[in-house]
């Protein structure tokens, strides 16, 4: 378990994730976490379900639709 603190950020409130967080998150400056409620507290992470369900959409539609979009693009 890493403990983190709860620190001014200009004129926010932030915390400071160490290397060792950002390696296992797989995250660097500039990305974006999500948050999550799950039964045993707030989750943090850098999947985003609704992404993920939007790609899971679109390729069903590219599949579905594979023949047409072959016409479209020759």
């Amino acid at each position: 378990m890493t403990r983190l603190k709860v620190t001014t950020v200009g004129n926010s409130v932030g915390v400071v994730l160490p290397k060792e967080v950002l390696a296992r998150l797989r995250v660097a400056k500039g990305d974006m976490l999500y948050t999550s409620e799950t039964p045993n507290g707030i989750e943090l992470s850098a999947y985003n379900p609704t992404f993920a369900e939007q790609m899971d959409t679109a390729e069903t539609i590219l599949r579905d639709n594979r023949d047409v979009l072959k016409k479209l693009a020759d």
